[in-house]
C-alpha cells in the first residue's frame, strides 16, 4: 500500500476507537487520553513508524497544539453558565493571581536545583503552570444550559467551575512568563532593568489588555452576526455548527494581528457571546461542534504524543527531570492552590480536589514548542523530556483518579443540598 493510504487507514481506525471509547470508559477509573497515548506508543514502536523530533518538527508541534488549544478555549467559554463577577468567580481569581505565579516560582526553583539555567527553569515553570482545557473534560462543567429558569449556582458545582474557568484563562496568562523566559535566556540569564520594564509594560500589561479588549469587541460583533437583532436573523438561523470554528479563528487571528494574547481573546470572546445569549439553543449547537472538532484534534495529538515518547522526546530525561515532574503533580500544584484558596468560600473537600487536578497537557507542549522555535535553548532536549514526562504523569494519574474523585464531589454536593432544602423550607 502507498504510505498515504496507510495513514488514512490508521487515522480511520484510531478515530473509530476514539468514538467507541467514551461509552466504554464512562464511570471507570480510566480516561481516553491514556488509551490514545498508549495507541501512539504501540503504533510508533512498530518498524513502519516515523521518528518525531522536536528540532525538525518543532514548528509543526507548535501549530498543531495551537489549534487544539484555541478550539478548546472557545468551547470552554461557551459552556460556563455562571455570569462574570468578582464574588462569583472568586476561586478563579485566586487561582490565577496567587496559585499560578506561585506554581511558576516553585517550579523555577526546583529547575534551578536540578541544574537548569535560569531561562530554561523559568520556561519549564511557565510551560507547566497552566492547566489544560483540552484534556480536562472529566473534571470540567458540562454543555451549556439554555433553560431560562436554571440557576447557574446549582448547575455548576464549584470544583468543576473553578477548574474550567482557570483552564480557560491561565492558558493566555502564562504567555508573559514564556516571554520572560525567552528574554532571560537571550540576555544570558542576566536581564537588565530595561528588559524588566519592557516585560512589565508590554508583555504583562499591554498584551493582556489587548487580549481582553479585542476578545470583548470581537465577541460582541460575533454575537450580532450570529444571533442578529431577532432570532430570525443572523447565522443562528442556519443552524450550522462550524460557525464556532469561524468565530474561534476570527477572535484569535484578530488579536494576534495587533500583538495581543490570542488564547485569552478566544476565551473572552466565547464568554461575551455566552453572556449576551443564554437561552438560544444555537449556543448548544456551537458548543457541540467545537467539542467534536476538539476531540478530533485531541485524538491525533495524543497519538502523536505517544509516538514522540518512543521516538526521542524522553531521550534526555534524567533523575532530576523525573523528580521535577513528580513534585509538580503531587506537591507544588496542590500546595500553591491550597495557599491560593485558603480563606475562600470553598469547602475543604473542594479545595483538595481543585488543588490536585491541575492537569497538564497540550498547552504545555505548545508553550515549549513556541519558545524553543523562537529561541535556541541549549537545554532544549532536557526541557522537552521534562515537560513530556510531566504531561504523561498528569494524564495517567489524573485520568485514573478523576472519575472516583468527581463521584465523591457529587455525593458531597448532594448531601449539602439535601441538608439545605429543609432549612430553606423552615
Amino acid at each position: 500500500m502507498d504510505p498515504y493510504e496507510n495513514v488514512l487507514l490508521a487515522a480511520g481506525a484510531i478515530a473509530l476507537v476514539a468514538a467507541w471509547l467514551p461509552g466504554r470508559l464512562r464511570d471507570r477509573p480510566m480516561s481516553m487520553p491514556i488509551v490514545l497515548v498508549a495507541i501512539g506508543i504501540v503504533a510508533f514502536a512498530l518498524p513502519i513508524g516515523h521518528e518525531l523530533d522536536h528540532e525538525r518538527h518543532g514548528e509543526w508541534f507548535e501549530r498543531a497544539t495551537e489549534l487544539g488549544v484555541i478550539v478548546s478555549l472557545f468551547g470552554a467559554g461557551l459552556k460556563l453558565d455562571r455570569p462574570l463577577g468578582l464574588r462569583r468567580w472568586a476561586s478563579t481569581w485566586r487561582l490565577l493571581a496567587i496559585g499560578m505565579p506561585l506554581t511558576i516560582a516553585l517550579v523555577t526553583l526546583v529547575g534551578l536545583a536540578i541544574d537548569l539555567s535560569l531561562g530554561a527553569a523559568l520556561l519549564v515553570g511557565a510551560a507547566l503552570s497552566p492547566t489544560d482545557p483540552v484534556l480536562a473534560a472529566d473534571v470540567q462543567v458540562g454543555e451549556p444550559t439554555t433553560d431560562e429558569d436554571a440557576d447557574p449556582g446549582t448547575v455548576e458545582d464549584e470544583v468543576r467551575f473553578a477548574l474550567t474557568s482557570e483552564a480557560g484563562l491561565n492558558d493566555g496568562l502564562a504567555f508573559p512568563f514564556v516571554y520572560a523566559a525567552i528574554a532571560v535566556a537571550a540576555a544570558g540569564d542576566r536581564p537588565g532593568l530595561d528588559e524588566l520594564l519592557r516585560w512589565v509594560a508590554i508583555d504583562l500589561v499591554l498584551r493582556i489588555a489587548i487580549g481582553v479588549v479585542v476578545g470583548v469587541v470581537v465577541g460582541r460583533l460575533l454575537t450580532l452576526v450570529i444571533f442578529g437583532r431577532s432570532r430570525a436573523e443572523g447565522l443562528a438561523a442556519t443552524a450550522t455548527g462550524f460557525v464556532a470554528l469561524a468565530a474561534t479563528l476570527v477572535a484569535y487571528g484578530a488579536t494576534e494581528f495587533v500583538h495581543g494574547y490570542g488564547f485569552l481573546a478566544v476565551f473572552v470572546a466565547a464568554l461575551t457571546i455566552r453572556a449576551a445569549e443564554r437561552t438560544h439553543e444555537y449556543v448548544q449547537t456551537l458548543h457541540s461542534f467545537a467539542d467534536e472538532f476538539e476531540q478530533l484534534l485531541v485524538v491525533g495529538l495524543l497519538v502523536l504524543l505517544g509516538g514522540g515518547v518512543v521516538t526521542g522526546l524522553l531521550g534526555a530525561l534524567d533523575v532530576g527531570g523525573v523528580l521535577l515532574g513528580l513534585v509538580l503533580v503531587f506537591v507544588l500544584r496542590p500546595l500553591a492552590c491550597r495557599v491560593a484558596l485558603a480563606g475562600g468560600r470553598t469547602t475543604p473537600l473542594e479545595r483538595r480536589v481543585v488543588s490536585f487536578f491541575g492537569i497538564r497537557g497540550i498547552g504545555s507542549i505548545y508553550y515549549l514548542a513556541y519558545a524553543t522555535t523562537d529561541h535556541d535553548f541549549p537545554e532544549a532536549d532536557r526541557m522537552w523530556a521534562i515537560v513530556t514526562f510531566t504531561v504523561l504523569v498528569s494524564i495517567a494519574v489524573h485520568g485514573v483518579i478523576a472519575t472516583p474523585a468527581m463521584h465523591r464531589v457529587d455525593r458531597f454536593r448532594g448531601r449539602r443540598h439535601r441538608v439545605a432544602e429543609p432549612q430553606a423550607a423552615r
